[in-house]
């Protein structure tokens, strides 16, 4: 197909595209004559892919660069290409090292020792929940973090139903947008489902008894 039906078929402008190709986002096409070039499915794959994680997973452009190279990147295993889509999606968490941050750091490294998880408490997601867990103890919550084993168990009951969801997916394009995608939306559903039962135990905890 020619570019202009490249981005009729896929909703990405062609001024777009041919930037995503002057940026290594997108392999050129097949030059059929010097100024006319031909794109096909594995093009319109990954402008797709590049969109997911541009619209939904909000990554800058060099971020989905390292993601692109992961992807072509054909000697990683699959888990060294997820781990760096996952890592991506999960904003840094700089700022000082106060007296909260070191402490919500040590209860971080001693829930992934606990739980036995195959992952370090320095990556962003560990850095991310012990600003959480800092910022509970400065706003006099601290004791919150004593539901952190079952927020844990949780999270590996969804993370089992995230990688089961993933096995239906191929191709490593469509791998890495169901990730991207799926982590991204799949906060937003758990969160909803979160307030959802919050309203639940609230109304079967303090709520009146209607009467009949």
């Amino acid at each position: 197909m020619r570019i202009g039906e490249l981005s009729a078929r896929t909703g990405v402008p062609v001024p777009t595209i041919k930037y995503y190709v002057r940026e290594g986002l997108l392999p050129a096409g097949l030059l059929s004559s010097p100024n006319q070039a031909h794109y096909d499915e594995t093009h319109a794959r990954r402008l797709r892919l590049i969109r997911g994680l541009l619209e939904v997973g909000k990554l800058p452009v060099a971020a989905i660069g390292e993601v692109i190279r992961a992807i072509d990147d054909k000697e990683r295993s699959v888990h060294n290409l997820l781990g760096p889509v996952a890592n991506a999606l999960v904003p840094e968490h700089g700022g000082t090292a106060d007296a909260e941050t070191e402490r919500a750091r040590a209860k971080v490294a001693g829930i992934i020792e606990r739980r036995g998880w195959q992952v370090g408490a320095d990556t962003r997601a560990g850095e991310a929940l012990a600003a959480a867990l800092a910022a509970l103890e400065r706003a006099g919550h601290g004791a919150f973090a004593e539901v952190l084993d079952t927020y844990a168990e949780a999270a590996e009951l969804v993370a089992g139903a995230d990688l089961a969801y993933t096995t239906q997916v191929a191709a490593r394009e469509d791998l890495v947008e169901t990730v991207a995608v799926g982590t991204v939306l799949g906060d937003a559903m758990f969160a909803a489902l979160r307030r959802l039962a919050h309203w639940d135990a609230s109304s079967r905890t303090y709520g009146t008894p209607q009467q009949d």
